[in-house]
């Protein structure tokens, strides 16, 4: 893997080719979510049955993690983080991402990563808090007010966590697939391409799922 080249300023910001690789998922996945809504049908064809299908898939993972209510409630937002995070891994396993300019795995760069971090990291706050009110508030000094710097040094972890975790195993998993590609062209990196597939699942699932636990404590009726 190469390091991220600034290919362009936009406002005085660096756009690298994660960025743009970026951009042109959101506008496939807008396209997509358009073409869906605007051709949903009562009979179904292969194209909206393969959507529901993965659609209900998904709703069925979170509601067992968070129950019925809250996964209907705060579905957007877990099955956003999903369908981007899977998308972004899968972009790594086309030939020519992170060689290509304009062209690579978003969630290799940590900035990609740490950004999908932030987002849950205020989510889990504003909708606890909201639920909550103030009594979100006092689990912060619970049960000894002394133990506010350590349970925020906790909640600051956590998204910190959620970027490493993500951009060391998408970033490691690419780097030895390229590297393999180098010394064994043939046979191993297919090896490793069908592996990685399922990993690309299975870490967009791992990030999704812990940011829905992280809601479902902020929000629940211990706070």
């Amino acid at each position: 893997m190469e390091e991220s080249e600034v290919l362009f300023s936009l406002f005085g910001l660096d756009v690298t080719s994660q960025v743009t690789t970026t951009w042109a998922i959101m506008l496939v996945l807008i396209i997509i979510a358009v073409i869906i809504r605007c051709g949903l049908r009562e009979r179904p064809g292969r194209f909206q049955n393969m959507i529901e299908m993965g659609v209900e898939a998904l709703d069925n993972f979170f509601v067992g993690l968070l129950g019925e209510e809250k996964s209907r409630k705060y579905f957007p937002l877990f099955g956003t983080l999903f369908v981007f995070i899977l998308l972004s891994n899968l972009i790594g396993l086309v030939p020519g991402a992170g060689t290509v300019k304009g062209f690579a795995a978003p969630t290799s760069c940590l900035s990609v990563t740490a950004a999908l971090a932030i987002v849950v990291f205020f989510s889990t706050h504003i909708l606890g808090f909201k639920v909550n009110r103030l009594r979100y508030l006092k689990h912060f000094v619970s049960p000894m007010a002394f133990m506010l710097p350590f349970l925020i040094i906790d909640e600051i972890v956590h998204p910190v966590s959620l970027s490493l975790r993500l951009f060391g195993n998408v970033f490691g998993d690419e780097s030895i697939t390229h590297q393999l590609y180098g010394i064994i062209p043939i046979g191993v990196p297919m090896i490793m391409m069908v592996l990685s597939l399922l990993f690309c699942l299975i870490q967009s699932m791992v990030f999704s799922m812990l940011a829905a636990i992280y809601v479902d404590t902020s929000t629940g009726e211990g706070h």
